[in-house]
């Protein structure tokens, strides 16, 4: 497959499909980031997952395998983008006094183990550290990490980036929010949602929420009011979303009670 300059290759990873996407550009890494806006990413092909209880990641592996084992896609630079099913997220306090970063990766890891129940020790955690505010630390299993690596050198593919779906899209979408607004990415039926501090830059907390079958305008404005409550927050003036947004939200306004809602443009999933 031959490459022009400045391309790149995309694959996106969830537990019951994997696609591969060619894109002109790589977006920014990391949270709080500087954003890049990639060109509309052009599909080449997909592969369906048959689920494995015991063995998930083996299974992420062989489709991939399958996906890229009719392609030519050696010395190809590649991004994996993680389905956030994969992946976990979560706000970080950092601890009085913390001087060094031992200390604040020991805050993520006692915050982790409260959430979900297990030592971080199975997770790579990733972060915006910082000893002045609360930070967002990101965690990908290591045994999936391995899976990708191991992938990426059969197929000879030089990995640049792996972030879970979330981070990417919002990175992609940053520079483009308003303030007073929050930001939601929807893929697959699931409204990650993040709540935004009056700058519209910074995160308050991040929310994934199913989306159910039929869900109009005024669900989206009573959820988007609950979350603001729960958080102790004033509802946002606009949610601005990228992915496969319902049709109904992006609508126009007719009445005065909904939250107007946006699609982000050159921001797709």
């Amino acid at each position: 497959m031959r490459r022009a300059l400045g391309q790149s290759l995309r694959i996106d990873v969830a537990p019951h499909a994997v696609s591969l996407q060619r894109v002109s550009r790589f977006a920014g890494l990391g949270f709080g980031r500087a954003a890049g806006a990639p060109g509309t990413p052009a599909t080449l092909a997909s592969q369906q997952i048959t689920p494995s209880g015991e063995h998930p990641f083996d299974a992420i592996a062989n489709a991939l395998r399958a996906l890229l084992g009719e392609l030519d896609v050696a010395g190809w630079p590649v991004s994996f983008v993680l389905a956030d099913e994969l992946t976990r997220m979560w706000r970080v306090t950092p601890p009085a006094g913390a001087a060094r970063m031992a200390d604040l990766e020991a805050a993520a890891g006692l915050r982790f183990q409260s959430l979900y129940g297990e030592p971080p020790s199975a997770w790579l955690v990733s972060a915006d550290w910082d000893a002045a505010q609360p930070f967002f630390a990101a965690a990908v299993p290591r045994a999936l990490l391995a899976v990708l690596g191991a992938v990426a050198q059969d197929c000879k593919l030089s990995i640049v980036a792996i972030e879970p779906r979330f981070v990417n899209a919002w990175n992609r979408s940053r520079s483009g929010l308003k303030p007073g607004g929050w930001f939601g990415h929807v893929h697959d039926s699931l409204l990650t949602l993040a709540a935004a501090e009056a700058d519209g830059k910074s995160l308050r907390a991040i929310r994934p929420l199913p989306i159910p079958h039929g869900a109009d305008h005024y669900w989206l404005t009573q959820t988007l009011q609950r979350e603001a409550l729960l958080l102790d927050m004033e509802a946002p003036q606009l949610l601005q979303v990228n992915g496969n947004v319902p049709a109904a939200w992006i609508a126009p306004v007719t009445n005065a009670a909904h939250i107007p809602c946006s699609a982000l443009t050159g921001s797709a999933a």
